[in-house]
């Protein structure tokens, strides 16, 4: 296997899959992912979670850490926090996300 030529720290694109994301982000869109990115509450992330990457809006709420779904078929999920965050959304199909804001 070669040694990949990206930095840790350069951002990374992903394709969103499934409907978990639904409205804002639907099956198919493209994400770019920023692995040095500020995490803030309400920001979309990449995290580990349950042997798994997962695309989920971060909330810290009572001194807990969620992963929320857009779509409300989807549970909310506590998980250990920042250190399973593998990097947050700056940019989302051709969109590019303005600091602090929400979508």
């Amino acid at each position: 296997m070669e040694a990949s030529s990206c930095s840790k720290a350069e951002p990374f694109a992903l394709q969103v899959l499934g409907d978990s994301m639904q409205p804002e982000f639907m099956d198919g869109v493209v994400i770019v992912v920023d692995p040095e990115g500020v995490l803030r509450d309400g920001c979309y992330v990449v995290a580990y979670h349950n042997d798994e990457y997962t695309f989920r809006q971060y909330r810290f709420h009572e001194e807990k850490h969620y992963l929320v779904p857009l779509n409300d078929l989807y549970e909310t999920e506590e998980f250990a926090g920042p250190s399973a965050v593998k990097g947050v959304v700056i940019q989302q199909a051709g969109k590019r996300r303005k600091d602090r804001k929400f979508y």
